[in-house]
């Protein structure tokens, strides 16, 4: 799968709090790629290059060779086993990871039951605020219809608006349409091509700020409600409707995100601790013995070469577990509070110019 997202820009990140997650966040580009969007091999094995290089860059350079080291006494050999007693012991971590994952599938009939009750009314209850018989099938597409609902509701408030109605109100309601349309419509976009199982429905889906405008829209209740229209404030009423909505839906889907990539993290890491488990038994039993691996290439004692590949694909299933917790803690990180919270230092609003008078 491809997994890129448009990361935003650098600019406006104190101003704006709609647009992507990246204009929101002080971090680099390449930072918020490497940790969300990268696909997960990749990162495991740009891990495992730097430690092949290291490995062989330090058998290198050392005042000391690896073969005289070896022939005085046995690192190679406690290397090797202490990597075999991690990998036997990284299997049971793994156990209990697909235990977790497993746990929450798992309970009387009285439970479940209860689960599928909450499921479908909270479908009823989507359904009858957006305005549509069913609501769809697929976690992408049911966040879109959110979405699409959020912007024609935003919609609805700007033909709703008094024209009487001037000053700093109208820039306000004005300046908080504008950047939900935008908002809404740039997410809609990327869920319609999203596949659930792929980081890019819930990389959409946080793009999505729905939190400040939450905030913006109930502070635009309380200090200019009483200028709208009847049929403005009921529009404005229908935007936080669908907004509060869109939070727990997102929570949803994160946490079936999540299932999903704890079970794909504890099959991959069983396929990679087979090899890791084999070259480490190997080495010890073998690589311990100046005599058995003879010659050099590239200048480099082959002995070093074979023990910076060992250790390399020893770590694999390390690294591989490092690259998806680096995914996943990034993105709890980022979604801890639901509702309008910011976690972060923050200026009220994004578009909206609250230091205004009225």
């Amino acid at each position: 799968m491809t997994e890129t997202a448009d990361m935003g820009t650098d600019e406006g990140d104190d101003q704006r709090h709609g647009g992507s997650m990246r204009e929101r966040a002080a971090e680099s580009r390449l930072k918020l790629y490497v940790l969300l969007e990268a696909d997960r091999w990749v990162v495991t094995g740009a891990v495992l290059a730097v430690v092949f290089a290291a490995f062989v860059l330090v058998g290198t350079v050392a005042p000391v060779p690896l073969r005289t080291i070896v022939s005085r006494s046995d690192p190679v050999s406690t290397l090797f086993q202490a990597l075999v007693t991690s990998i036997i012991t990284g299997v049971t971590l793994v156990v209990t990871i697909t235990q977790l994952v497993v746990s929450q599938e798992l309970g009387p009939l009285g439970d479940q039951r209860e689960r599928m009750e909450g499921a479908m009314s909270f479908r009823t209850d989507t359904e009858d605020v957006i305005d549509t018989p069913v609501t769809p099938l697929e976690p992408a597409r049911f966040m879109q219809a959110l979405v699409e609902a959020a912007g024609d509701r935003a919609d609805r408030l700007a033909s709703a608006v008094d024209d009487g109605l001037e000053g700093p109100a109208r820039g306000r309601l004005a300046s908080f349409v504008d950047e939900l349309t935008e908002d809404a419509s740039a997410a809609a976009h990327r869920l319609g091509d999203a596949q659930f199982g792929t980081f890019a429905v819930l990389s959409a889906a946080l793009d999505f700020n729905y939190s400040v405008k939450i905030y913006d829209a109930r502070r635009l209740q309380q200090r200019h409600g009483d200028a709208l229209t009847d049929e403005a404030a009921e529009a404005l009423d229908d935007v936080v409707e669908v907004l509060t909505l869109f939070a727990p839906a997102r929570e949803h889907v994160k946490t079936l995100y999540f299932q999903w990539e704890l079970t794909n993290l504890s099959r991959e890491i069983l396929y990679a601790t087979v090899p890791a488990l084999l070259v480490a038994m190997v080495s010890l039993v073998f690589a311990d013995q100046t005599g058995t691996i003879q010659g050099t290439t590239l200048g480099v004692d082959n002995l070093v070469w074979y023990v910076s590949f060992a250790a390399t694909v020893a770590v694999a299933p390390f690294a591989h577990l490092i690259s998806y917790v680096l995914r996943i803690m990034t993105i709890a990180k980022r979604t801890l509070a639901i509702g309008p919270f910011a976690l972060r230092d923050t200026a009220d609003s994004g578009g909206i110019d609250w230091d205004r008078s009225d």
